[in-house]
């Protein structure tokens, strides 16, 4: 083992006595680290920690645990986290078991004036449709219900909730969603599309926020983002990226950083909806310039080019099964995007684009190459979200076009979208294969960015490793496309420097390198040694961000 080291001197911290897997090739271990003034300034052997360690340093003792830079999770919604003042329907099977779980809600809160729910599993409608109006009214009555799917990107009325929300067959193109119809009336069936593309945007949590939704208040807001941020630094998430704000966001940031719960750095993406103007664009280079500390970041951009595949919402290159020749829409039309790409591309923008049909992903990659070619190439560092259903003949281009694949491997459980799941069904067997590609892409070349999407998945990084390293469920069972696993240190690199490069943050975070921020965790496991299945309950025992520790059951002298 070889250490690095300027001459010692005493340090504000130092941690001894672990096995520190720094996730840098010129380093990869070391036993102990020297912090000060919130950086690493040494990584060595245990032999000469005592050098650095002075009256007023603190000692943390690894106990000779593993210890890995802190967690970045590259797509974490904090912001919309989960709420619980809502019926929690996670979990629900059957629309029988979801209607139990709101006769309970309202056994527990007589009077409520609304009825809000989250994490609506499309699989538990039955015969594969999607739900109505008319599924929710027999326990509802009279009270408006307001139903968030589990990835938040479609929202189920009551009878009631639509007469409030002014939902009728003359206004169904709403700020906060598209309505569904039925096609033999032309009545609003209580099903709300798009509702990630409109619904959290900047007008469309306003106009909910206006039609007296209290979901959408910005009390209930702040107590979503606070709770995610003291969940995400309790899993050793030292920096966490939210994909998808506004600018009236921001506030929530600042108030949750005065009030000392902005423990995890920050990187808020701002979303670009359809209709953004240049002075909007404006506005946004303002803000990253207003909030560019190592604490709270502000920059990249989130577009969406398709929806989801449960309902039959995201571009697929051939129609979906079942669907006659449905194959989903893009948002925009191929070449408005690929010009509108190039626009961003040339004021500096970075992009995370939100794809995940094989089609939609086509279609970013045509786009950045068209930016490419008009110009030139620049380190953008573009990313496409969630990457869930990919041709195999657009594999190689990530690396090429040097776009990041931003992926959550938790989205690929069997449990979540393997056989008999919605996601699985409505592809068909016959694609499979492209599910989720991790291994591939990653034998490509391409970068791999992995993180949780909180609250559509588990925010611990210890359930997104197993399943990367697995893809079985959860309780354990039979894998779903093996071929595509990843092994551990490939995954870890994921969730930690991966997630650093694809923010521009590598120079600073990722790995444990003298120089850099000391962001660090310490596990109660040896995730690397242990059998996979033995990750999943891992804690963070200590959590370390900028030399202070801010988190976990905490070991120190």
């Amino acid at each position: 083992m070889t250490s690095t080291t300027p001459t010692p001197c005493p340090v504000d911290l130092v941690l001894r006595d672990a096995r520190i897997h720094t996730v840098d090739q010129d380093l990869p271990s070391a036993e102990a680290m020297a912090v000060r003034d919130g950086r690493i300034v040494w990584l060595g052997p245990d032999s000469e920690a005592d050098s650095w360690t002075g009256a007023k340093t603190r000692v943390v003792e690894g106990g000779g645990r593993l210890v890995l830079p802190g967690f970045i999770d590259a797509h974490n919604h904090v912001r919309l986290g989960s709420d619980e003042a809502c019926v929690q329907l996670a979990g629900a099977r059957t629309l029988d078991e979801i209607h139990a779980r709101i006769r309970a809600w309202l056994a527990q809160n007589p009077g409520a004036e609304w009825i809000e729910a989250e994490a609506f599993d499309y699989s538990a409608i039955p015969c594969g449709r999607m739900p109505n109006a008319a599924d929710l009214d027999p326990v509802t009555g009279d009270t408006p219900a307001f139903v968030l799917s589990y990835d938040v990107h479609t929202a189920w009325l009551n009878t009631a909730a639509l007469r409030r929300l002014g939902v009728d067959r003359g206004h169904t193109s709403l700020p906060f969603g598209r309505a569904e119809t039925d096609p033999a009336t032309g009545e609003p069936t209580g099903f709300i599309k798009d509702f990630a593309v409109r619904g959290l945007s900047r007008d469309g949590h306003r106009a909910l926020r206006e039609l007296g939704l209290p979901w959408a208040s910005p009390d209930r807001q702040y107590g979503r983002l606070a709770k995610s941020l003291d969940d995400a630094i309790g899993y050793g998430i030292t920096t966490v990226v939210e994909p998808q704000n506004s600018l009236d966001d921001l506030e929530l940031f600042t108030r949750a950083r005065a009030e000392g719960r902005l423990r995890s750095r920050v990187v808020a993406a701002l979303f670009h909806p359809r209709g953004t103007s240049e002075a909007d664009l404006d506005d946004f280079a303002a803000a990253a310039r207003r909030f560019a500390d190592d604490r709270l970041r502000v920059g990249p951009l989130k577009l969406y080019i398709d929806d989801v595949v449960e309902p039959r919402t995201a571009a697929l290159l051939e129609p979906y099964v079942g669907c006659g020749q449905h194959r989903g829409e893009t948002f925009y039309p191929a070449h408005e995007f690929a010009g509108l790409l190039a626009e961003l591309d040339a004021r500096g923008f970075q992009c995370f684009v939100h794809a995940t049909g094989d089609r939609g992903i086509r279609t970013v990659l045509d786009a950045v190459e068209h930016a490419r070619a008009l110009n030139g190439p620049r380190d953008a560092r573009h990313q496409i979200v969630h990457v869930e259903c990919l041709d195999p003949a657009d594999t190689p281009r990530f690396a090429q076009l040097g776009v990041v694949a931003c992926m959550q491997p938790r989205h690929c459980a069997p449990e979540i979208a393997g056989p008999g799941k919605d996601w699985a069904e409505n592809v068909g067997a016959d694609r499979w294969h492209k599910a989720w590609p991790m291994r591939s892409l990653h034998e490509a070349g391409a970068v791999l960015a992995l993180s949780s999407d909180w609250n559509v998945a588990e925010m611990d990084p210890m359930a997104g490793i197993y399943t990367a390293l697995t893809r079985r469920p959860l309780g354990g069972g039979e894998a779903w496309q093996p071929g595509e696993t990843l092994d551990v240190e490939t995954a870890v690199h994921g969730y930690t420097m991966g997630s650093a490069y694809a923010n521009f943050l590598e120079d600073e975070r990722g790995s444990l390198t003298v120089g850099k921020l000391a962001d660090f965790v310490v596990l109660s496991r040896d995730i690397l040694r242990v059998r996979p299945d033995e990750i999943p309950g891992t804690r963070a025992e200590v959590v370390v961000v900028g030399g202070e520790v801010v988190g976990g059951e905490v070991m120190s002298g």
